[in-house]
C-alpha cells in the first residue's frame, strides 16, 4: 500500500493546512512535521481519507479512492476526532474496539486481550492516566484489529509527553510487522528524531499555487 498526497491544502489561503505533498506506505514508518494546534489533525484527516482537501489530490496505490483509503488506514488518537474520552477506562476502550472490529467483547475476551498485550495492570485506569508510550501502543494495537487495516496515521503523540524516541520505536515496531505508519508530530519532536526517523516528503511542490506573499 502506498498513499500519496500531492499539493494538498485546507482552508482559505491554506490557513488550516498550507500546500504540501507527502507520501507514506509500503510497511515503513514515516514522520511528518506539522506545527500549530490544528494542522496535525487536519493533515491526519486528509492522509487517512477522513477529509477532502481544498486543493490537490490524495491517491492510494495510484488511484483516487477515498473509500478504500478510509477502509485501509486507521486514524489513531487524533485530538477531538479519534482520541478516546479521557475518563474512559482502558477496559472500556478495549471492549468497544473489540466489538467494532467484530471480535468477541465479553469480559473474558477483554481480559484475555489485555493479558496477551501485557496491559492487564492498566485495565481500570482512565486512559488519560496511562503513560504516553503505553497509551500509544494500546491504541495502535486496537486500531490494527479492524478488518482490512493496513496503515495507521498517528496524530500528535508528542502532546502526551514522554521522549519522542519511545513513541517512534513503537511506530517502527508496527512497521516491522508490515503495517504502514505515518506519524504527524511537531517541530521539536522532528528535531529530536532528525537522524533516525525517515521523513515523509513534505513541502509545497508548486509555489505558483501559493499566495504571493507566502512564496519564497
Amino acid at each position: 500500500m502506498h498513499v500519496e498526497l500531492s499539493d494538498v491544502s485546507k482552508g482559505r489561503r491554506g490557513i488550516a493546512l498550507p500546500h504540501m505533498s507527502l507520501g507514506y506506505g509500503n510497511g515503513v514508518a514515516r514522520l511528518a512535521v506539522a506545527e500549530t494546534e490544528q494542522r496535525p489533525t487536519v493533515l491526519g484527516l486528509i492522509a487517512a481519507g477522513r477529509m477532502t482537501p481544498d486543493t490537490g489530490t490524495v491517491r492510494i496505490d495510484g488511484v483516487s479512492d477515498r473509500g478504500a483509503l478510509r477502509r485501509r488506514v486507521a486514524l489513531v488518537d487524533a485530538p477531538d476526532v479519534s482520541d478516546p474520552a479521557p475518563n474512559v477506562t482502558v477496559w472500556g476502550i478495549v471492549a468497544e474496539e473489540l466489538m467494532f472490529a467484530g471480535h468477541p467483547a465479553s469480559p473474558r475476551a477483554v481480559k484475555q486481550w489485555l493479558v496477551a498485550h501485557d496491559a492487564a495492570a492498566l485495565s481500570r485506569l482512565p486512559i488519560a492516566d496511562v503513560a504516553p508510550a503505553a497509551r500509544l501502543r494500546l491504541l495502535m494495537e486496537l486500531a490494527v484489529l479492524r478488518p482490512g487495516v493496513e496503515g495507521l496515521v498517528v496524530v500528535s503523540p508528542d502532546r502526551h509527553g514522554g521522549h519522542p524516541q519511545r513513541w517512534w520505536q513503537i511506530a517502527v515496531g508496527f512497521a516491522d510487522r508490515g503495517i504502514s505508519v505515518l506519524v504527524i508530530a511537531g517541530a521539536a519532536s522532528g528535531a529530536v528524531l532528525a537522524d533516525i526517523a525517515p521523513r515523509a516528503e513534505l513541502g509545497p511542490p508548486d509555489e505558483s499555487a501559493l499566495p504571493e506573499e507566502d512564496r519564497a
